[in-house]
């Protein structure tokens, strides 16, 4: 049985992350968006791979010694595998080396699985982004985690 392994993305990853961004997102990333987010030194991203089967992913940006959260994503017939977790995880240990004392992001007010995932790794919330999201249009809610 194959084991899901947290990993670095790489360029060749691409291709299949935008097959998990039209199916995660109703505005897609483009494949340039990530071709220039794997070249930006402030960018972090990991990818969940199952086998040869990238099944999810997630990205942050370092900005002075905060993070980032820019999406998380796992394919809807992976979900609920812990493979978001192992994600958030392997982030908040890439904080910890690199000196980062927070960590941030937001999400659809209406997304309450990830907001209580969230929750599990110690993000509270902070306040709302009003009509933050399109396609629908929906507010965010902001969410912090301090990191010790």
């Amino acid at each position: 049985m194959n084991q899901v392994i947290i990993r670095g993305m790489k360029k060749e990853d691409i291709a299949q992350i935008i097959e998990i961004e039209k199916k995660c997102f109703s505005l897609p990333w483009s494949r340039d968006a990530f071709v220039n987010e794997l070249k930006n030194d402030l960018a972090y991203y990991q990818v969940a791979e199952l086998g040869e089967k990238i099944v999810g992913y997630m990205g942050m940006w370092k900005v002075i010694d905060e993070c980032h959260i820019t999406n998380v994503a796992v394919i809807p017939e992976y979900r609920k595998q812990n493979i978001a977790s192992m994600l958030i995880e392997k982030m908040v240990d890439i904080c910890v080396c690199s000196e980062i004392v927070a960590m941030t992001l937001e999400v659809r007010e209406s997304n309450i699985p990830a907001i209580n995932l969230y929750k599990k790794f110690g993000f509270v919330s902070a306040g709302k982004r009003p009509r933050y999201y399109q396609m629908p249009l929906e507010d965010a809610i902001i969410m912090w985690k301090k990191i010790n």
